[in-house]
């Protein structure tokens, strides 16, 4: 890439790194109790992975399935029960082990019945060992799936935060994304959340589906914030292969760009004159709105926990997680061979992670978060200095208007323009060897 030519705004969302497409089979198949031994458990994140929907939206890529024939949700719980009592056996008892936060997400956790989410907090207190009441617990949910018995259960068990997938209020544009719903359906099902008391609503929407305007993308956003969320999230629409939707062609895509850059750019603008700050590119958080209580997890530093065939775990050394796949057929076989699964006691699929990418990773997920860096912070870490470890990176930031100019001495921030180019961003600060074995990959 040309180094004054400014990057496509909208290369990839970036939100974990490496990204999973980076990760190989690993030969040795190291033990996790190995893994784990020497590693900080005093704030670990817990995160269950569902992998069933009820319907496969057109612009998804996640690892998830339609449905779930021949009792396979059961199978697939006695499987994270098995893994549960193998992972929380390797993390020992010699230093304390204590979660910090957990999430539930897929794919549709309340695809489940609520007979069978009140089994995945089952395992996720009595074999992980995490206290669900105390500490911020967030699930993902549907209008489809968020049903009174479900919600309540999840609001009984100590749930802070529902996040419900709309991505439009506008049912044309609804079809066009492959993702059929009624408004009304919707709404009510909104409404059934509020219901609930649960302290956080969460909105997705989606920016760029074809047809949509101005007017649609206003109506929609009013739609979502007459609900007082406490937090939404505005995510550009991807079209990846392998997915609903196909390709674009690249004259449309350069298109596309300045459509989907101009929608970004009114909703972030709309939703902080109603009252919303922006925490990232995605997400806004209403401003008078309650602290999520304790949270002490720091993705950039602690551990993660990533219970189901799509989840990720997280140690200073490795990242690792199963198999991956977007193709449906791929996606069964995968799941199928983790509900058969009976020694969850090694990791299998993954990348090591050396401390160039320690660093990596740390600004680059400290970036991309409205409040920046500390620059103290990650000298204390690494014991030298982001701008002697990435000037070739940071320079070009600067050059292209990305950086903040008046943020605070001691703090590396990055502009307005600088978020809203965060998915070109991201990429620009992957290795070498990363972006090696990214392409490497062959979709499936």
């Amino acid at each position: 890439m040309n180094e004054t030519t400014t990057p496509r705004p909208y290369r990839s969302y970036v939100y974990a790194y490496p990204h999973k497409t980076a990760y190989r089979a690993l030969p040795d198949r190291p033990a996790l109790g190995a893994l784990w031994a020497a590693e900080p458990k005093d704030a670990l994140s817990l995160y269950a992975h569902i992998p069933f929907c009820e319907v496969r939206c057109g612009f998804c890529n996640l690892f998830t399935r339609i449905g779930a024939p021949d009792e396979l949700t059961g199978r697939y719980l006695d499987a994270l029960d098995r893994q549960a009592t193998a992972v929380r056996e390797a993390l020992g008892d010699r230093a304390p082990v204590r979660f910090a936060t957990a999430a539930f997400g897929g794919g549709t956790p309340t695809f489940l019945t609520a007979g069978e989410l009140e089994r995945l907090c089952d395992i996720a207190e009595k074999r992980m060992g995490v206290d669900l009441r105390a500490v911020p617990l967030s699930v993902e949910t549907s209008p489809a799936t968020a049903t009174a018995d479900r919600l309540a259960l999840l609001a009984e068990r100590g749930a802070t935060r529902l996040s419900i997938g709309v991505q439009s209020f506008v049912e044309a544009e609804a079809r066009a994304a492959v993702r059929p719903q009624r408004r009304a359906d919707v709404e009510a099902a909104l409404g059934r959340i509020r219901d609930t008391g649960v302290p956080v609503l969460n909105i997705d929407l989606i920016y760029g589906i074809d047809g949509q305007t101005e007017a649609s993308w206003r109506s929609s956003l009013d739609a979502a914030l007459a609900w007082r969320p406490e937090e939404l999230y505005l995510y550009p629409l991807y079209v990846r292969p392998l997915t609903g939707l196909g390709r674009l062609s690249p004259a449309a895509d350069r298109e596309w760009d300045e459509q989907r850059l101009g929608l970004y750019r009114y909703g972030r603008d709309h939703l902080r004159a109603h009252g919303y700050e922006q925490v990232s590119m995605r997400m806004f958080r209403r401003t008078d709105a309650a602290p999520l209580g304790p949270d002490d997890y720091a993705c950039q530093t602690d551990g993660m926990i990533g219970l189901g065939c799509g989840a990720r775990s997280y140690t200073s050394a490795l990242h690792y997680s199963f198999d991956y796949a977007v193709d449906m057929r791929e996606i069964r076989s995968i799941i199928d061979a983790y509900t058969e699964t009976q020694d969850f006691s090694r990791a299998e699929v993954g990348r090591w992670v050396d401390a160039g990418e320690a660093r990596r990773r740390h600004l680059l997920q400290s970036l991309l978060q409205a409040e920046g860096m500390s620059v103290d912070a990650y000298e204390e870490r690494f014991g030298s200095s982001p701008f002697a470890d990435f000037p070739a990176e940071l320079a070009r930031f600067e050059a292209f208007g990305w950086l903040d100019g008046d943020a605070p001495t001691g703090l590396l921030r990055l502009s307005p323009e600088g978020l809203a180019y965060s998915d070109g961003l991201g990429p620009e600060l992957f290795s070498s060897g990363v972006r090696a074995a990214m392409a490497a990959y062959e979709p499936k």
